[in-house]
């Protein structure tokens, strides 16, 4: 019966609807370069919720919400106490963000219970769609925040005070995004989740160079961040004689020579760069005084970024004199390993399908690494036009786009049916 059903459900993926509600969504926030901007809890943030409940509520679909507004569309399943399989990812984008970032896994994951009614497949366990609240993190910080507060990983009341750039304060702008679709039932924080799967644009170029139109995610690389600060002395460019120098640059020069070279590895995973840097006081007839900089640090294996921690902490201690130097730990997020049934199953149904793809881990954080301490969870990514994500000129093809949505279908529907 699985197997039937599934194929039966992902037949009926529609991807002339898929893409036109990705054009609809557009609209929200939508820029004059053809991208998005639609940052959370603003206006267009609203106005999206309001469309997605209306679709949902037009289809007869239960809709609820929790309070940091985490939206949920539930199809009922025969068992109504049983723990939901969940697909779904977020509503919100970046400031010159694209169409496709995050609304495609919340839009293929509804496109999903349409498949299942017009399959007319009667699941054990409900099916839901989720859009969690503010992933992208560009206007309240957090980012991922409605997925880490559900998953216990932060806390609502750590969270209501804070402010974005204009000094407006979360909490005034939750109560009126809540406001867009009043009377919804309230779920609570942790519920049980059966199953959680999260569909999204690749945001790289591995799966276009190699024309493959899925692939499986087995896991998100850990990031670790730092801040390195240089100190030396100011001087007259043309009077300080090299001995008598406290350059701060040409020791943050040593400094990256050496990363730079720490970091080489054969298989080409390790991900490290310097994404900030400035010089103090920026004459150009003056000896820098203060350097600094940062370190964006990723790898799948803790160990790696454990090594290479110890490589910018050595660097730091040893390559400095006669300026000082301080390294600080700015972000830290451990690997995260899906659950390797919900990859196997993936894995099964994207050859049953017939999709060319491949397993891969995740280089961006996402909701689901948060799900995943709580919930069995994997994702499922789809080929974006040159790898480029968080532009305006963000793109995807249409066949790509139901794709992944035939294989989030067949998945979800087959975790469904399962006791």
């Amino acid at each position: 019966m699985p197997v039937e059903a599934g194929e039966r459900v992902a037949a009926r993926i529609d991807e002339a609807r898929l893409w036109q509600r990705h054009m609809e969504m557009a609209r929200f926030g939508g820029t004059p370069a053809g991208g998005v901007n639609r940052q959370a809890l603003s206006e267009a943030d609203g106005e999206a919720r309001r469309q997605i409940v209306g679709w949902a509520q037009g289809r007869g679909y239960e809709v609820a919400s929790d309070a940091i507004g985490n939206l949920f569309i539930r199809r009922p399943g025969r068992d109504a106490n049983a723990a939901p399989v969940i697909g779904g990812s977020h509503l919100d984008s970046q400031p010159t963000g694209g169409k496709f970032d995050g609304a495609y896994g919340v839009l293929a994951a509804f496109e999903v219970l349409e498949a299942l009614d017009e399959a007319g497949i009667e699941t054990r366990r409900p099916v839901e769609v989720v859009s969690w609240l503010n992933e992208e993190g560009s206007r309240f910080q957090p980012g991922t925040m409605g997925a880490s507060i559900h998953a216990g990983s932060v806390f609502l009341d750590d969270i209501l005070h804070v402010t974005d750039a204009d000094g407006i304060v979360l909490s005034d702008a939750l109560k009126a995004y809540l406001a867009t679709t009043p009377d919804l039932p309230e779920r609570p924080f942790g519920f049980p989740i059966a199953a959680y799967v999260e569909p999204h644009i690749e945001q790289g170029p591995v799966l276009e160079e190699a024309g493959e139109s899925v692939a499986v995610v087995e896991g998100v690389q850990g990031l670790r961040w730092f801040g390195v600060e240089i100190t030396g002395e100011a001087a007259h460019a043309g009077t300080t004689p090299r001995a008598l120098r406290r350059d701060a640059l040409k020791t943050a020069n040593a400094m990256l020579t050496r990363l730079y070279q720490a970091a080489q590895d054969q298989a080409d995973l390790l991900r490290f760069t310097v994404g900030r840097f400035e010089v103090l006081p920026g004459a150009p007839n003056t000896v820098p005084a203060r350097v600094y900089f940062t370190i964006d640090l990723r790898h799948p294996e803790a160990a790696e970024i454990a090594r290479m921690t110890h490589e910018i902490e050595a660097a730091t201690r040893d390559l400095t004199a006669p300026c000082e130097a301080a390294a600080s730990r700015l972000a830290d997020s451990p690997p995260t390993v899906f659950d390797a049934e919900v990859v196997a199953t993936l894995e099964r149904w994207r050859d049953r399908l017939g999709l060319a793809g491949r397993r891969m881990m995740s280089g961006a954080g996402h909701d689901a690494m948060h799900i995943a301490r709580v919930a069995p969870a994997a994702m499922i990514f789809v080929p974006c036009e040159k790898g480029i994500s968080h532009h305006e000129s963000e793109n995807a093809k249409p066949e790509d786009l139901a794709a992944g949505a035939r294989l989030l279908a067949a998945t979800l529907t087959d975790l469904a049916l399962r006791d």
